[in-house]
């Protein structure tokens, strides 16, 4: 696999080398298996005849699962520890990093528009995958899912009812203008771009669980120069700072993986 990801990079420019090995190797399988492709070089091989799968490859490979207000317990500590913060600010700046489909962004701007703060907000939600930067960008998602969002939402505190932010059309919810209206989508790589801003709060929830710890530290430092002091930063349940190098500037908020920068 080590092979693999270097030759890939070489032609690439995409460096898989400091994921999680076990994480990588299912979801390399899974790509043969839909491919029909029986090794790593014959998979190597379709992408150099075949340039135009490039992009595929990266959006089947990084594609999580995600879902909006997912952890509606994260949420209600963003409403009772984050957003007071938030409102001293003239201008809010908030990274949703590893934003894939754009759930979380939109949950975001749901959030901010009930704490009347929306309008002074800007949301930058990142991805490397630029199938999935699309989706997002559309703000339409299958009427199959708003079940599941719709009760998160109400776990998380919600104020009126979801429905209220987005307009049935064919099967599909199609979120209002006004919440896109405050997202930036963008292609950012973790694991090799810099700090584009700085931010009150950075959001990259189940993302660095993909990560080996070097890779996982290199993230984490990139967040930190990227975060204002005070600001916080949230991440996956899965997911925490209490191994990273960094750990002696955060203090921890609650149980729900919500830190705080206090130097």
């Amino acid at each position: 696999m080590r092979k693999f990801t270097k030759e890939l990079f070489d032609y690439t420019g995409y460096d898989f080398s400091d994921y999680s090995q076990s994480s990588l190797n299912r979801r390399i399988q899974r790509i043969m298996i839909l491919w029909k492709v029986e090794n790593l070089e014959g998979l190597l091989q379709m992408l150099k005849n075949k340039p135009e799968l490039i992009s595929n490859f990266v959006h089947l490979l990084t594609v999580p699962y995600t879902s909006m207000f997912r952890d509606p317990t994260f949420f209600l500590s963003l409403r009772t520890y984050v957003i007071p913060y938030l409102r001293t600010f003239p201008l809010i700046r908030i990274w949703s990093a590893g934003c894939s489909t754009g759930e979380e962004a939109y949950s975001i701007a749901i959030l901010l528009k009930e704490a009347g703060l929306l309008e002074r907000a800007l949301i930058y939600a990142t991805d490397l995958n630029p199938f999935s930067l699309e989706i997002a960008k559309k703000g339409v998602y299958p009427l199959d899912y708003i079940k599941e969002y719709c009760g998160n939402y109400h776990k998380a505190g919600g104020l009126n009812g979801l429905s209220s932010y987005f307009t049935a059309n064919y099967g599909h919810a199609v979120f209002d203008e006004e919440l896109k209206g405050k997202i930036i989508f963008s292609t950012h790589n973790l694991v090799s771009d810099a700090s584009f801003n700085s931010f009150q709060l950075i959001l990259c929830r189940n993302v660095l669980i993909y990560f080996e710890r070097v890779l996982q530290n290199k993230v984490i430092k990139l967040f930190h120069e990227s975060l204002e002091n005070s600001g916080f930063m949230g991440l996956g349940s899965k997911e925490t700072l209490l191994f990273s190098d960094h750990l002696e500037y955060y203090k921890k908020i609650d149980d729900n993986k919500i830190w705080q920068k206090i130097s």
